[in-house]
């Protein structure tokens, strides 16, 4: 009689013979500053990259030797190159995928925030500006992000099959690559808490047909295993911010 699947440290069983696992890391860019209190959507503001403990975190567990994604908005690649910067030898290239931008909030954007959600009717359980299936005037919906961010990961799957992929992008694609990966509509995404700087690993498997998807971890905030540094990071309430 056979003994019991070896088990990773993880205690997830090694994949069978055949199987190949494609690890998607997903990381939200580095804080927004200059906003104004105003909704920006994919306006192509710059980011905060101050905090080096941070990033230096974020180097320390992201794979060497991965193939890079961001989108084409330059808070993605600053927030990359601040990884680099911090210890993780950079890629040969930094690919741009307009898919893996934000939602394009169209005349919502350059809105006063504050102004905006008290206009609005409250949706309960979502921190997003509109239900999935409301496409901002001269914009997007969520479900319009959803559709561009699945057929993107389904290409570079194709592509990458058992790589490691690191995309540098924003809280909207992360929550759309999650409800991909867990076969949910676009609007189980709102679920989510993504904040900035963290991570989300999400695994493809495949063998001779598509095996499915695994989620190792969802908003990892690596910098909190230094407990002084987790003492200055400590939650101020949620964030309602696109981007």
């Amino acid at each position: 009689m056979s003994g019991p699947l070896p088990r990773s440290t993880a205690g997830i069983p090694h994949p069978s013979a055949g199987v190949e696992i494609t690890r998607w890391w997903w990381v939200r860019h580095a804080p927004v500053r200059e906003d104004d209190g105003r909704i920006y959507g994919q306006k192509d503001l710059n980011c905060d990259c101050s905090d080096t403990a941070v990033f230096a975190a974020m180097a320390r567990i992201l794979p060497r030797d991965a193939v890079w994604y961001a989108s084409h908005l330059r808070r993605t690649h600053q927030t990359a190159q601040a990884i680099w910067t911090a210890g993780l030898p950079p890629p040969e290239a930094l690919h741009q995928e307009r898919a893996f931008a934000e939602q394009d909030l169209g005349e919502w954007q350059g809105r006063n925030r504050a102004e905006f959600f008290a206009s609005r009717p409250p949706q309960i359980g979502s921190y997003w500006f509109a239900p999935a299936d409301e496409r901002a005037p001269g914009g997007e919906s969520f479900v319009d992000l959803f559709e561009r961010v699945g057929a993107a990961i389904e290409r570079i799957n194709a592509q990458h099959r058992g790589c490691d992929i690191v995309v540098a992008s924003h809280g909207g694609p992360i929550k759309a690559a999650i409800a991909h990966a867990l076969g949910l509509p676009a609007a189980g995404g709102f679920a989510f808490t993504i904040d900035n700087c963290s991570v989300t690993r999400l695994d493809h498997l495949s063998g001779d047909a598509p095996i499915g998807w695994r989620v190792p971890m969802i908003n990892q905030q690596p910098w909190i295993a230094d407990p002084s540094h987790a003492a200055m990071h400590q939650p101020a309430g949620p964030e309602i911010k696109l981007g």
